[in-house]
C-alpha cells in the first residue's frame, strides 16, 4: 500500500529517469560553458538550439562551410572504470575540430551529446568542464548539447559521448589534394600519447590479456597505466591554422582511426605518394608497450595507432623552416618526417620506411 506521507515518485522517476538531476546537471554546466564562449553566440545555454550570428561571414568572398562529428570510443571505459571524468570531453573536442581544421577551417561552433544510464550532476558537470576548456584550446564556442538518461540500456555508472562542430574557409584558401605536389615536404606534429584511437586494442592487450590493472606503475611511462591511457588528445586546432595562415600549406591529415599512413593517403592526389622515414622519430613508451607486451606486429599497430604523430603537414620546401619555428613557437614539437614525390603506379601511395632509432 502507498503510504501518503512519502513523497510520490512520477511515473518517468519509477522508469528511472530523474529530471531534477538532469536540471541540477545543467545548472552545474553552466559556468564551463559560458567559458566556451565567442562574440557572434547569442544567448545562452536551456535553449532549444545554439544561435550563432552568422553576420560574421560577409566579410568572406565565399564563405564554405565544414561540419565535422565524432565520439572518443572505448576511451570512455578508462575514464569509467578510474572514475576519472574531465578529461574525457577534451578527448570529444580534439577528435572533432582538429578534422575541421585540415581543410583549413577555423571552428566556430560546437554541440555535443551525452548519453548515460543515470545522471550524476557532478560526472555530467565535469564531462563539459573538459568539453568547454577544449573548446577554449581551439577557440570556437560550445553554443549547445544535449544529456539523456537511458536507465535499461546503460549502466548506472555508463556513458558515452558525441559532438559535432562546425567551421569556415574562405574557398580559395581551402586546402587538400589538389594542393599537393611533387617535392612537398611532410611535417609531423607529436602526438600526445595515444588520443582517442585505437583503444579496443590498447584494453584488450594490456588490460585482458596481460591483465594488467590502470593502478600499476609502469617505470616505462614514469606514471600508472591508468594515468597513461587517460592522456587527453592534443587539440592542434589553433597551430594548424596559424600554419595556414603565415606559411604556405597545401594539405594536412589528422592521424587517427587507422593510423598515420591510411589517414596521409585521404590527401594524397592520385599520381603522387609520400615516403615518411621512421628514422626521423621515436614513438612514446606507451606504443612500444602496448607492441611488446601484446606481441603486435609493426603493421597491426601502424593501422590501429598514431605512434607518436597526432597530425601531418604537407608544404613546399621553403615553407619548412618558418613552419618549424612558428610551430616551437607555439610549444608544438614537430619534425619533417618525409617528402612527397611521383608515384611511378599513378596510385596515392602512402609508405613508411626504415625503422625508428631505437629499433635499428
Amino acid at each position: 500500500m502507498t503510504n501518503p506521507d512519502q513523497p510520490q515518485l512520477s511515473a518517468y522517476a519509477r522508469a528511472g529517469v530523474d529530471v531534477e538531476a538532469g536540471e541540477t546537471a545543467v545548472e552545474l554546466m553552466k559556468g564551463w560553458v559560458a567559458k566556451a564562449g565567442r562574440p557572434e553566440v547569442i544567448g545562452g545555454i536551456g535553449g532549444f538550439a545554439g544561435l550563432f550570428d552568422a553576420s560574421a561571414l560577409t566579410g568572406y568572398t565565399r564563405p564554405l562551410l565544414a561540419t565535422s562529428t565524432d565520439g572518443v570510443g572505448t576511451k570512455v571505459a578508462i575514464a569509467q572504470a578510474m572514475d576519472v571524468h574531465d578529461t574525457i570531453g577534451f578527448d570529444l573536442v580534439a577528435m572533432v575540430v582538429d578534422d575541421l581544421v585540415v581543410c583549413g577551417a577555423e571552428p566556430l561552433f560546437m554541440t555535443d551529446y551525452i548519453a548515460t544510464g543515470r545522471v550524476v550532476p557532478e560526472r555530467i558537470a565535469a564531462i563539459v568542464k573538459g568539453i568547454a576548456e577544449a573548446c577554449v584550446e581551439a577557440g570556437c564556442a560550445l553554443i549547445g548539447g544535449e544529456t539523456a538518461e537511458h536507465p535499461g540500456l546503460l549502466g548506472p555508472d555508463e556513458y558515452d559521448v558525441a559532438g559535432a562542430a562546425t567551421g569556415v574557409v574562405e574557398a580559395d584558401r581551402l586546402l587538400g589534394p589538389g594542393r599537393v605536389r611533387p617535392g612537398d615536404a611532410v611535417i609531423a606534429l607529436a602526438s600526445s600519447g595515444l588520443h582517442s584511437n585505437g583503444y579496443s586494442l590498447v584494453r584488450h592487450v594490456l588490460l585482458q590479456e596481460a591483465g594488467w590493472s590502470l593502478e600499476r606503475h609502469v617505470p616505462e611511462l614514469g606514471r600508472t597505466l591508468g594515468e597513461e591511457l587517460l592522456e587527453p588528445t592534443r587539440v592542434y586546432a589553433k597551430a594548424c591554422l596559424a600554419l595556414a595562415e603565415h606559411t604556405e600549406v597545401h594539405a594536412m591529415a589528422h592521424v587517427t582511426g587507422g593510423g598515420l599512413a591510411a589517414n596521409l593517403q585521404r590527401v594524397m592526389p592520385a599520381e603522387l605518394r609520400a615516403t615518411l622515414e621512421r628514422a626521423t622519430w621515436n614513438p612514446p613508451p606507451v606504443f612500444d608497450l602496448v607492441r611488446g607486451v601484446g606481441r603486435v606486429s609493426q603493421d597491426d599497430l601502424e593501422s590501429s595507432l598514431n605512434c607518436g604523430v597526432g597530425m601531418v603537414v604537407l608544404c613546399p620546401p621553403d615553407s619548412v623552416e618558418p613552419a618549424l619555428h612558428l610551430l616551437q613557437g607555439l610549444d608544438q614539437r614537430a619534425w619533417v618526417a618525409g617528402q612527397v614525390d611521383v608515384d611511378p603506379d599513378g596510385e596515392a601511395t602512402v609508405r613508411l620506411a626504415g625503422q625508428h632509432p631505437d629499433r635499428a
